[in-house]
């Protein structure tokens, strides 16, 4: 009979029910079930249970062990369970059974044809196996509302692998064994809950590699009895020592697990008589101080393998395992491994995060202590994968390897966990929509995005999905996203992922329509001038661009005029060329006097200058000079296209220039795309206003619900421009800022 552990409880707290009660109650409705490994019902609560107990024996821990299926054999079964086992209990039963239909339903996924975007199943696809098992990890703990259903949920695969190794041919074997090892075993670990973990890594290794278990196991039955009396043969002489020394201690031999001996031997590439902890001794004493004169007495006697000695009682494990690990030489010669460890050092190594929770009602700090073991247990799920932690974690006998490094990650209570039908879960921030999850799949697919259907039925984009929930995108054949998802009010978007797409698209589609309207004009002057025989190509070269693209966008924003266009085809004298070089330059009218500490000519005192209106330079810009004829020293961009072609037919005529100091600031253009709306124009002039910029001019144009905004604004220098930019972008709205 299973004994259970009293709690203390305050009047009026929901009573609990014990576990022979739970017991007494349900077996009678679980007569003829079975669950889908073929294990009879009554069997396997009665097995999670004595598991449970084993780990942590909790009152409603070891009820829920029995009640685990009751939604199975009852209607109502939440009220059921609440009305006759208290509120706890059926969180942890409803909880438990979330879980495991998760993991059926995966199971399930993972055999199904692929199609669409997710080309391939995490369970099929090597290269996502990891992600895919760190991801549903932390689904897993983000569906959780009681950290104790962690607990029974190992418990429960641990009796399903249990039932499994007698009956290896039983449904679904190999994928609960796969699962087992990519997800449960490496989740136990991550708890610290060893005599779990290493039992369910031994049987999923066991199901999945049975040759070479088997291999593995009769080699050592071949060396059992010699290394038995080895062990006590050592043991025996490690308390001799002791005793001498006075030094009270437990010694006792440990058995190295199966899988951790494969996993070694791969990782290390060793034969099973090279594997050095086959030979193992376990001291438990009293204080941390005596750890460290046992390890002293232990490597002045014996000696010690340098390489082997690790201390993790100075420098815990993540999980909060600590122990002295060490590999020593026996009198022969043979090396034994030895941990040393204090009693609680002891205890939390076998029950890991259980053996310090305390499940107290009726208390005014019960719910903040629950509060705070689930932020505990999600931090460790910030944690990157085990998986390249995995060998090194088997040679370490009940520790694990070293600790994982910080995830980057943010944590798991402000991220959900939705999955594709195929069963790839995709990780989301939240209050994420289908649309969010369409873009996190991939960025096509969230284009195309027309509808979505959340665990099987319709639902509007802008819906908030939950933790769990299995997303199906409706996608057209072609088009675009909408300008509505951009609109905060209306909620289609929580991802600054999926916006950043969603800009994208919109300013790719912009480009475009910037050069087909370049495009337009210069083909149509081509034909003015009767010169429909050049190629763009050859145009865009002798006007100093890279491309035709670019010779079209500069024609569009009137940065290239059309005169420019004629005089690249045409060749002209002298004061024709100094026309030209007056129109397109368009310098801003000088002031009397030269300007000072805006731009330094190289070589020439107070030489007046004017920064051209076509490309308006400001600091630190790379900037060239060009010399005009009675307007002093016109400044460009080095980049600009308009000065990149004057210097192909005067390069005489460029001169050196460089950026001086002081000066009140410099004109630029910012150009603003936004939805439009009352207050949009203060709401961006605000902005301006923090950074305590001059407005010079402002030219705004509404159409379709879009407004178009060019800026002339005094700025210091491009560190301030790119600062603003940003603010600017941030203004609700707000789809394109970006310096003209």
């Amino acid at each position: 009979m299973i004994q259970t552990e009293q709690l203390d409880r305050s009047p009026g707290t929901t009573p609990t029910m014990d576990a022979a009660a739970a017991r007494a109650l349900i077996f009678p409705l679980y007569e003829g079930h079975v669950l889908r490994s073929g294990e009879p019902f009554a069997e396997h609560a009665d097995g999670v249970a004595q598991i449970v107990q084993s780990v942590r024996g909790d009152t409603d821990l070891l009820a829920a062990s029995y009640l685990f299926g009751a939604h199975d054999v009852l209607r109502d079964a939440e009220e059921w369970v609440r009305s006759r086992a208290g509120a706890a209990v059926a969180v942890l039963v409803g909880d438990l059974r979330q879980l495991m239909q998760l993991s059926q339903s995966l199971r399930a996924r993972q055999t199904e044809p692929q199609a669409g975007f997710a080309k391939a199943s995490p369970a099929k696809d090597p290269a996502r196996q990891k992600p895919q098992a760190e991801a549903l990890r932390r689904m897993l703990l983000a569906m959780v509302n009681d950290p104790r259903v962690v607990v029974l949920r190992l418990a429960s695969r641990l009796q399903t692998m249990r039932f499994l190794a007698r009956n290896p041919e039983a449904s679904d074997a190999t994928a609960i064994a796969r699962e087992t090892a990519t997800l449960l075993a490496p989740l136990a670990n991550r708890l610290g809950i060893w005599q779990l973990k290493w039992e369910l890594e031994d049987l999923a290794f066991r199901l999945l590699e049975p040759r070479t278990y088997q291999e593995i196991a009769d080699q050592l039955e071949q060396s059992r009895d010699q290394r038995q009396r080895t062990v006590e043969q050592a043991g025996e002489r490690l308390r001799e020592m002791l005793l001498d020394s006075g030094i009270s201690a437990e010694v006792s031999g440990r058995s190295k697990h199966i899988a951790s001996i494969h996993q070694k031997m791969i990782g290390k590439r060793l034969s099973v008589e090279q594997v050095h902890d086959l030979l193992a001794l376990r001291v438990i004493v009293d204080e941390v101080a005596t750890c460290y004169e046992v390890l002293s007495l232990v490597h002045s006697s014996w000696g010690a393998i340098e390489s082997e000695y690790d201390d993790y009682i100075a420098k815990p494990k993540r999980n909060g395992y600590q122990s002295l690990h060490t590999v020593a030489l026996d009198p022969e010669g043979r090396p034994i491994e030895i941990q040393i460890r204090t009693r609680q050092m002891h205890q939390d190594a076998e029950l890991g995060v259980a053996a310090h929770w305390r499940y107290k009602e009726g208390r005014r700090d019960a719910r903040a202590a629950d509060d705070e073991r689930i932020a505990w247990l999600r931090r460790l799920f910030d944690w990157n994968s085990d998986a390249e932690a995995s060998a090194k974690a088997s040679s370490d006998a009940e520790a694990g390897g070293k600790a994982p490094r910080q995830s980057a990650q943010p944590a798991a209570a402000e991220r959900l966990y939705a999955m594709t039908p195929q069963g790839r879960v995709v990780e989301l921030p939240l209050g994420a929509t289908p649309i969010d999850f369409a873009y996190h799949v991939h960025t096509e697919l969230g284009h195309r995005c027309r509808g979505a259907r959340v665990d099987g039925s319709l639902v509007a984009l802008n819906t908030r999905l939950r933790t769990g929930q299995t997303v199906e995108v409706i996608t057209a054949r072609s088009g675009g996203p909408s300008r509505d998802w951009l609109n905060p009010e209306l909620g289609f978007l929580a991802s600054a992922r999926s916006r950043t797409k969603v800009r994208q698209w919109f300013n790719a589609i912009e480009h475009q329509q910037t050069v087909a309207a370049g495009k337009e004009v210069v083909t149509h002057e081509l034909q003015r001038l009767g010169r429909t025989s050049v190629s763009l190509e050859d145009l865009a070269g002798r006007l100093g661009f890279a491309s035709i693209d670019d010779l079209c966008v500069a024609v569009a924003r009137d940065e290239l005029g059309l005169r420019g266009i004629e005089q690249a085809l045409s060749g002209v004298d002298e004061k024709a060329q100094e026309e030209e070089i007056a129109a397109l330059l368009r310098p801003a009218k000088p002031t009397a006097k030269p300007t000072q500490g805006h731009v330094l000519v190289v070589g020439v005192d107070s030489l007046m200058t004017s920064l051209a209106q076509c490309c308006r330079p400001i600091p630190p810009d790379e900037i060239i000079g060009f010399v005009t004829r009675g307007r002093g020293v016109s400044v460009h961009r080095a980049a600009c296209s308009n000065a990149r072609a004057l210097a192909r037919r005067n390069p005489e005529r460029v001169i050196d220039v460089t950026w001086g100091g002081g000066g009140a600031g410099y004109p630029t253009e910012v150009f603003v795309l936004a939805q439009d709306r009352p207050g949009l124009l203060r709401d961006i002039s605000e902005v301006f206003a923090r950074e305590k910029l001059n407005v010079l001019g402002v030219n705004t144009l509404s159409q379709q619900g879009e407004a178009r905004m060019q800026f002339t604004v005094q700025v210091p220098d491009v560190a301030v421009t790119r600062r603003t930019l940003a603010q600017i972008g941030e203004v609700k709205g707000v789809l394109v800022a970006r310096r003209r």
